[in-house]
């Protein structure tokens, strides 16, 4: 285990000793024991573990126990105190390539992300977030404009914004309206020169272009400083150049846990973590198996997702390696959410500071024989979402919400919160209402996916997620077919239903929504990428879904 200490065995006494600081407070060596006695072997279900087992998972315990402790509080508001008045800061922290199940607090027994389950624990934790396009450029342009593809238009790795387009995404009219602006990390819209030319749209600009990097630790770089943790120094940079007298929305773009395509170590973690999960052996999804893979379509089991497969999950070894790693890199990123809600102690700023958690695309962890996202199944556009909002009633933190939230919501929220109006052409909704318990009257029941990039390596699809059914259609350049599957009944979307005659009138009632989402959230004929919506096609239509 890749403890913040060190730790000593004594028979079955475990002792960590480790350098506690942070939150305004001098570091200071505490002691942490915890016994693992004969008894003691037995886990959450009943089943034996072996003694080593049963102190690795003592010594888990002392781990949380310090990052619980380490930060007093954990470097989060009391929700007792008075809360201030004005406006709002904002982190907004994405990663990249994160699955929704790949946190401790969305039931995850293995991986360790302390701090994000904190803010869960002390927030809200969103159940049924996705993306409406799983691949980067697009999410991202989604996440800034807050509008489907259809309206945006940008759905490759070329295409910028225009700059009318981007007076209206939420880091221009929140800086715009008196906000210190700062990004982090991978921008992921448009070419390497437009990138560049970003900075002058933020008051702090670290952004990069294409992954943010072509490995995780530069074979150059003498420190061998992870990307992920020199992003998070340079969140520590920003939080340090702000204060109270002027409200900041910093958005830190980590590139991990996306892997570093064809590299030898596609998933490298920081050194610190390498002996993280060593003694684990993560669970095989139930829908990794060949005869899965066969129920896929032809031109889906020789498509890009099947090649990377063969690089990340051919083998049980490689398996265990890639999710390793990619744990790995998920932890990572978690002692860096930890730094920074630390540093928003140690600043004075935690109690008026909103960080919203979440990640652009889901990821294949090797599910129907598949590596990586882009199709229209759960594991590739379903993504973990939690929002602290530290203002919060004691009573409003700590909830699950259950209600369908997409990409398009991050934009309307925050400028909500914010008090700054949101454009006509926003086509997402705020989470405001949700965050203080309140599922408000006409909010969505289904949500429209798509998804078009690369039609020769990647099947073009697009499709209608409700809260129960999951109707996906294939289409051209490859023969059109159609998936519905029942998701209360089969969450693993493992028997299609399009074909059967007991479904047929839940089938044409997905293809009426689908025709129906096409035309609502297109751009209008006189949109041409300007920003502005015409009448026909208004603002808030994807509220009445």
């Amino acid at each position: 285990m890749g403890l913040p200490g060190e730790y000593q065995r004594d028979g079955s006494l475990y002792t960590l000793m480790s350098d506690v600081g942070g939150c305004g407070r001098p570091n200071q060596t505490m002691i942490f024991q915890a016994r693992c006695g004969p008894k003691t072997p037995v886990s959450r279900d009943g089943s034996r573990w072996t003694a080593g087992e049963a102190g690795r998972r003592c010594v888990r315990v002392l781990f949380y126990l310090v990052c619980l402790v380490g930060c007093g509080t954990s470097g989060l508001p009391d929700p007792s105190a008075d809360k201030p008045a004005g406006r709002p800061n904002f982190v907004f922290i994405l990663t990249d390539d994160q699955r929704f199940d790949s946190l401790g607090c969305a039931g995850n027994r293995l991986i360790q992300t302390p701090n994000i389950d904190r803010l869960a624990a002390n927030g809200v934790r969103f159940r049924n977030h996705f993306v409406t396009t799983s691949i980067c450029c697009v999410s991202r342009a989604s996440i800034f404009s807050g509008q489907y593809q259809r309206r945006h238009g940008i759905g490759d790795f070329t295409t910028p914004f225009t700059p009318d387009q981007w007076t209206e995404t939420y880091p221009a009219l929140l800086r715009a309206a008196g906000y210190r602006t700062g990004f982090i990390g991978k921008f992921g819209v448009g070419e390497a020169k437009y990138i560049a030319s970003k900075a002058a749209d933020f008051d702090f600009w670290r952004g990069l272009p294409g992954q943010a990097g072509e490995w995780f630790i530069d074979p150059n770089d003498p420190t061998h400083t992870h990307a992920t943790a020199r992003f998070g120094n340079q969140a520590l940079q920003f939080l340090d150049g702000s204060t109270d007298a002027q409200p900041f929305c910093l958005s830190i773009s980590f590139n991990a846990p996306h892997a570093r395509d064809s590299k030898p170590r596609e998933f490298q973690p920081d050194i610190r973590d390498e002996t993280l999960y060593v003694s684990e052996q993560i669970p095989m999804p139930p829908t990794a198996n060949d005869e899965c893979f066969r129920r896929l379509p032809e031109f889906v089991r020789t498509s890009e997702g099947r090649r990377r497969w063969e690089r990340r999950f051919a083998t049980p070894e490689m398996f265990q390696q890639t999710m390793r790693d990619y744990y790995r890199l998920v932890t990572g990123i978690d002692r860096e959410v930890g730094r920074i809600v630390a540093k928003l102690a140690q600043r004075g700023l935690a109690e008026n500071t909103v960080i919203l958690f979440t990640s652009d695309n889901g990821w294949f962890a090797g599910e129907r024989g598949l590596a990586d996202k882009w199709l229209m199944y759960e594991e590739s556009i379903r993504v973990p979402l939690v929002v602290f909002d530290p203002r919060l009633r004691r009573s409003e933190r700590g909830h699950t919400v259950e209600a369908l939230t997409l990409n398009l919501d991050f934009a309307p929220t925050m400028l909500e919160l914010a008090g700054v109006s949101v454009p006509s052409a926003m086509q997402g909704r705020s989470l405001v209402p949700l965050l203080h318990g309140s599922r408000p009257a006409g909010w969505r029941e289904h949500f429209f996916y798509e998804h078009r990039y690369g039609p020769n390596i990647i099947p073009p699809s697009e499709g209608i997620r409700t809260e129960r059914w999951a109707y996906l259609r294939w289409f051209a350049p490859n023969p059109e077919s159609q998936e519905l599957y029942d998701i209360q009944r089969d969450p693993l979307e493992q028997h299609n239903l399009a074909a059967e005659p007991a479904h047929a009138t839940q089938l044409k009632r997905l293809e009426s929504l689908l025709s129906a989402a096409r035309k609502r959230f297109s751009k209008p004929a006189d949109f041409d990428r300007r920003g502005s919506p015409s009448k026909a096609n208004a603002p808030g239509e994807e509220q009445k879904n």
